[in-house]
């Protein structure tokens, strides 16, 4: 009984991870394809390829606030469709339009679409799962969407030299398409569940609910997209360069620096759902999720800096995966931790704001990290500065975790 319960709790979420999935096929593929084929698609420079790259991201930042308010006079349901013929017409759009300004206008398109994704996934979990079981559906759903950029970069990859970027694309768009027959049928955000609502029981539960503690979390929020989507990610192949050159031998094998790059990076994606939802699990049982948040941020902490110290190519490899791991336990985590807290006020505008703070972290990193790295001792600077974040991060929250145990006699996150 407990078991199909579960599952009903979690069905919603899965369904709505899967469509995500879908339509993040064609956004993940144009990052290992648009740097290769760009004339493909019309594009006059490589200068194109980045604006194209990173537009995406900049519209998120004005466009989140309305797709917030959106999100207050529509149900969920009606969003996350909304996202979905966004991301399929976008997605097709690649295999159909040519040149930079038809391009300019798909990506900003795809960014709104992923407003509505990221806030309505966001909403829906905290929604949906149940109170006690929460960090493991967070984790569930962070681990199946991010499929969808495993599947893109691995398949657009495997498919492109083959069958051609427009083939490619327009099939992947149709994929994402399928997710609007999942929406149709599912019966998410039923009228008692809308996605504003205020969880009464959260309410009792007065410290998470207060401005140094929402605070804390969108500064996390904003410093951890910072540091690891916006700068490991976007350094990782100069890093690679750096250290060991363009070509690379591995088993006797000459690898590029991006294929290395890739599957460094896809191998995050490849235990995501596995490892996302085991500590989203860890994180709700009694002790709570802020032990394991201040443990995480120290160990991360280490490793970061560890990064760009040169090291046999394959203990280098080992720390890298072991820092995209700590990626995969901090999001999941943080994320948690910020459903908690929307609980105690109007889940959509906290969320909202949540996601505000992650986007700009994310749009600020690369362009952090290329300033530093022209530096003699650039990636020494980015990374060790990194570790000091992180582990300035950590003090503060062992410091909220002692102001909550005051304000709480029993811990947060028991089951209600």
């Amino acid at each position: 009984m407990a078991a199909i319960k579960n599952y009903l709790s979690e069905k919603p979420i899965i369904i709505v991870a899967i469509v995500t999935a879908l339509s993040l096929l064609g956004d993940s593929m144009l990052y290992i394809a648009l740097p290769i084929y760009w004339e493909s698609a019309g594009l006059d420079s490589l200068w194109q390829v980045g604006v194209l790259l990173s537009i995406n991201r900049f519209i998120r930042l004005p466009f989140n606030p309305f797709a917030g308010w959106m999100y207050k006079h529509i149900s969920l349901k009606s969003g996350l469709i909304i996202a979905v013929l966004l991301g399929g017409i976008t997605t097709v759009g690649y295999g159909i339009f040519k040149g930079f300004a038809a391009w300019v206008i798909l990506r900003a398109l795809w960014g709104i679409a992923w407003s509505f994704f990221r806030i309505g996934g966001l909403s829906l979990v905290a929604v949906y799962a149940e109170n006690n079981k929460r960090g493991s559906s967070m984790g569930l759903f962070n681990g199946l969407y991010r499929t969808g950029s495993l599947a893109g970069m691995l398949v657009g990859g495997l498919l492109i030299p083959i069958l051609g970027l427009s083939t490619v694309s327009i099939a992947f768009g149709l994929l994402s398409l399928l997710g609007l027959p999942l929406m149709l049928s599912s019966k998410i955000n039923q009228v008692e569940e809308t996605p504003g609502r205020i969880d009464k029981r959260a309410e009792e539960k007065p410290f998470i609910g207060r401005t140094v503690y929402k605070a804390a979390i969108i500064v996390s929020g904003f410093l951890v997209a910072m540091l690891y989507q916006g700068i490991v990610t976007s350094t990782m192949s100069s890093l690679i360069e750096h250290f060991y050159g363009e070509s690379i031998s591995i088993w006797n094998v000459i690898v590029s620096v991006t294929f290395l790059s890739g599957i460094i990076q896809a191998v995050r994606w490849t235990w995501e759902p596995f490892l996302g939802k085991t500590v989203g699990h860890w994180s709700d049982v009694a002790q709570g999720r802020l032990p394991i948040f201040i443990v995480s941020l120290i160990s991360s902490a280490l490793l970061f800096g560890i990064v760009s110290i040169r090291l046999p190519l394959g203990l280098w490899i080992a720390v890298t995966l072991l820092v995209m791991a700590g990626a995969t336990i901090l999001s999941t985590i943080l994320d948690t931790i910020a459903l908690d807290t929307a609980k105690t006020a109007n889940v959509v505008t906290f969320l909202t704001i949540y996601s505000i703070s992650q986007d700009v972290g994310a749009a600020l990193g690369p362009a952090i990290s290329y300033i530093l790295i022209q530096l003699e001792a650039g990636f020494t600077i980015l990374y060790w500065g990194g570790s000091i974040i992180l582990l300035t991060l950590a003090v503060i929250w062992t410091v909220l975790a002692k102001r909550l145990t005051t304000f709480i006699k029993k811990e947060i996150y028991e089951t209600y």
